[in-house]
């Protein structure tokens, strides 16, 4: 039991071991979602740009419910519903892509030396990719709008390295469940929905009451997008306890994830 537990926590290491592997397949992968498209690469750019143009005319022109400790303006609103919805969408487009991962590289499981493992980190390096697009249009329009960025913009992906655990372990999961039940991609993207509006994107948690607020806070994706909102708006930076706390759960939660994709692919052949 314990050199099986050993050998998992040594998968940790693969991907650092085929870095060069993970980096390719990421490129292919972004690669050929512009390939036929006429502006190919111009649309990792214009899609964020064209979501933060219109939070800020919708925000403008229709709401005007001021955030807890800003300013009210529209260009506010606007930086903070896009911090939100980064991190959102990064979570999102991650664990909808999981449980497609093995089912869809059927070839990849018939060669015994792939290291299937690594593939989440391929669905999560895409998606990073275009979360560093998302987050430079944030900060040339928070330079544009309201001035030079906090030196706490430093500390975002710090602040995202829960997230990122988080959605290890559910790609794992995800992917290997995908195997034996394919109706649970059906099911996350029910579930999506629901779970986006609890969480604190379009609201600040402390206009809500406080059992409410509570109940949301358990939510570790509210976590997330505060601290993210502290360092890269308000330039504040997040409390040290919390943020260890929910990495340190979040890492046991990738790990146990990891343990579950391993038992699993044994039978993914048979299956596939």
């Amino acid at each position: 039991m314990a050199k099986q537990a050993f050998g998992d926590a040594a998968k940790l290491l693969v991907p650092w071991r085929h870095r060069q592997l993970i980096g390719a397949l990421v490129q292919r992968e972004i690669g050929s979602r512009h390939r036929n498209s006429v502006m190919g690469w111009v649309w990792s750019v214009l899609t964020p740009l064209f979501t933060l143009a219109v939070y800020t005319i919708v925000f403008k022109k229709i709401f005007s419910v001021k955030w807890t400790g800003g300013s009210g303006t529209s260009g506010e609103f606007a930086i903070l519903i896009f911090i939100g919805m980064t991190v959102f969408g990064m979570f999102s487009e991650c664990v909808t892509r999981a449980p497609l991962l093995i089912t869809a590289n059927v070839n990849y499981v018939k060669k015994i030396i792939f290291p299937l493992e690594i593939l989440p980190w391929v669905s999560l390096g895409v998606a990073g990719f275009h979360a560093l697009v998302s987050l430079a249009v944030l900060l040339v329009f928070y330079t544009l709008a309201i001035g030079m960025p906090h030196w706490t913009v430093l500390l975002y992906p710090a602040a995202l390295v829960p997230l990122l655990l988080m959605i290890m372990g559910l790609s794992w999961i995800f992917s290997a469940i995908g195997v034996y039940f394919r109706d649970v991609g059906h099911i996350i993207g029910a579930l999506l929905l629901p779970l986006m509006f609890m969480t604190p994107i379009f609201y600040p948690l402390s206009t809500l009451p406080p059992e409410l607020r509570d109940l949301i806070g358990l939510n570790p994706l509210a976590s997330v997008i505060e601290n993210a909102r502290l360092v890269l708006y308000w330039g504040k930076v997040p409390e040290f306890m919390p943020w260890l706390v929910l990495t340190l759960a979040s890492g046991c939660f990738a790990f146990l994830g990891l343990c579950f994709f391993q038992k699993s692919r044994e039978g993914f052949a048979d299956v596939l």
